[in-house]
């Protein structure tokens, strides 16, 4: 998955500040300034990959001419996650080295370009998730890695899997969209505007390529900090 990102502050009847500039995979300084590397609490997540990658390691996670690049590879003999998940791929994972915020009367606009995979066994993912509790989860943008023997069956080929747009307000409870992600070989451009509506609740208005695809909700979400 290869990327470039902007991100921005945009407190109501104000200018907007810029929080990661789209400078921000220049050079490996500049990645380390606005990113960590792997996931906020260490390798391992839902998914049968495990991350890798620091400071001297770039074998998975490298940057060049303004791109970030995350590489997964299949792998063997990799001891099981801790609650006993088998590893097949190593991955590369970044995530923001702050926290954002929605505070009320504020909001975000999130843009990245992205060349990102849907073929099976695929799962590159671009999200915010709570930095102190779960939910809240809003996922940007979503690669699911679809082809299955099911899209055999109804005769689609590889690389037509779905790309989801999904808010989460429990664990149970998601407004989660699937849409149809075309060329994945392209360069497309996830932007999501999230804003305050009440003081508690926001709203967050998905687009893909310049096109609004759908509007979700997140409860109780003002106030609660966000890694990206």
């Amino acid at each position: 998955m290869k990327f470039s990102l902007l991100l921005s502050l945009l407190p109501l009847a104000s200018a907007a500040t810029t929080l990661i500039p789209s400078t921000c995979f220049n050079s490996y300084s500049s990645l380390e300034k606005y990113f960590a590397y792997l996931y906020p609490w260490g390798s391992d997540h839902n998914g049968s990959a495990r991350m890798v990658g620091s400071s001297t390691d770039h074998v998975y996670i490298s940057v060049n001419s303004g791109t970030l690049t995350l590489v997964a590879k299949p792998v063997s003999g990799q001891p099981p996650t801790k609650d006993g998940r088998k590893i097949k791929y190593l991955s590369g994972a970044v995530h923001s080295a702050r926290t954002f915020t929605v505070k009320a009367g504020s909001g975000f606009d999130i843009q990245a370009e992205f060349q990102a995979p849907t073929a099976r066994g695929t799962w590159p993912a671009f999200w915010l998730n709570g930095a102190n509790t779960w939910p809240p989860e809003i996922d940007l943008a979503e690669w699911k890695g679809c082809y299955t023997s099911r899209h055999e069956l109804l005769g689609l080929s590889a690389g037509t899997g779905d790309i989801s747009f999904n808010t989460f307000n429990t664990s149970s409870e998601v407004k989660a969209l699937d849409v149809k992600y075309p060329s994945p070989s392209n360069f497309h451009t996830i932007k999501s505007e999230i804003r305050d509506v009440d003081g508690k609740n926001i709203s967050v208005k998905f687009y893909l390529d310049g096109k609004l695809i759908t509007t979700q909700y997140g409860r109780d979400y003002i106030g609660k900090p966000l890694h990206l």
